[in-house]
């Protein structure tokens, strides 16, 4: 009696993988970017384990400690520490003051896609295109503000007002406004379309729907980035004062300049719990909003 073997199920045999035109052009282009950025870059790993190098770092890290502790370094620093927090706070509010209704217009949710703008697009189609060239426009601004870094723009307001921490407060404005309209548009334009299309559907206006419907889903992440933009304000003062802005950065120039690296360690140190603080109250008031939003 012959016996025959049923033949295996065909979906065991996979076809082979085949790799697009783009993706190996892109892998390609990578390969021969990166090579060529090795080299301009002057990439080289091995100086830090020269004699030379050795010798610097070596330098560098004994100066270091014990850190500075004394009180008549302790005492100099009050005033550069308010100026660092005075700048961070005051940066952070005007970019969010600028950066919030730029990111408004910037959302193509509220501006001319979605349900809100419905009867705009089939009733005025005229108003429709002005809205959406007011959102290329707030876009434009806000790629614009981003273009250059804070420290680029705290040279340039230097320059233009003078020395101190004003053009400090002008560069984080300016560059982190762009930043935060940019996450908040995105936040905006990603949140959950049933409350609006609900509050739509009873007759509510837009400002009534922006208010009840966006804000409360959008707050905890909007708050939380907010905050965390000012932790990197804080980080930005103290490197904005290497450019005469102030605050604490423009005593580690000094100290770095004076060989003085025991100071160094304590201003960076300052600067560690500074940012650790605001890192703590970002925890604290993204669950308060939670919290109270959940009940």
């Amino acid at each position: 009696m012959q016996s025959t073997v049923p033949p295996g199920p065909a979906s065991l045999t996979l076809p082979a993988k085949r790799f697009s035109t783009f993706q190996i052009v892109f892998v390609v282009l990578f390969i021969l970017t990166f090579l060529e950025s090795y080299h301009l870059a002057q990439v080289k790993p091995l100086a830090l384990f020269d004699p030379e190098g050795r010798r610097n770092i070596w330098k560098f890290i004994s100066g270091m400690f014990p850190p500075d502790l004394s009180w008549n370094f302790l005492s100099l620093l009050g005033r550069p520490i308010l100026e660092t927090v005075q700048i961070s706070l005051m940066g952070i509010v005007m970019a969010v003051a600028i950066g919030l209704p730029l990111g408004l217009v910037a959302t193509s949710s509220l501006t001319f896609r979605g349900i809100m703008n419905e009867h705009d697009r089939i009733g005025s189609p005229f108003q429709a295109r002005l809205r959406r060239v007011s959102y290329l426009l707030a876009r434009a601004i806000l790629n614009l503000f981003r273009t250059l870094p804070e420290f680029v723009w705290a040279f340039m307001f230097v320059r233009a007002v003078g020395l101190g921490p004003f053009p400090g407060v002008l560069a984080i404005g300016i560059s982190y406004a762009g930043m935060l309209g940019k996450v908040y548009s995105e936040i905006l334009d990603h949140v959950d379309q049933g409350p609006l299309e609900a509050l739509q559907a009873t007759g509510a206006s837009r400002p009534t729907i922006l208010l009840y419907g966006l804000m409360p889903q959008a707050l905890p992440n909007l708050a939380s980035y907010t905050l965390y933009r000012w932790e990197c304000a804080i980080r930005a003062s103290a490197i904005l004062g290497f450019v005469g802005a102030g605050g604490l950065g423009q005593q580690i120039e000094i100290s770095m300049r004076m060989f003085n690296f025991n100071q160094v360690t304590t201003l960076v140190a300052i600067l560690f719990v500074m940012v650790a603080g605001v890192d703590a109250l970002s925890v604290r008031v993204r669950s308060a909003i939670l919290g109270r939003s959940s009940l």
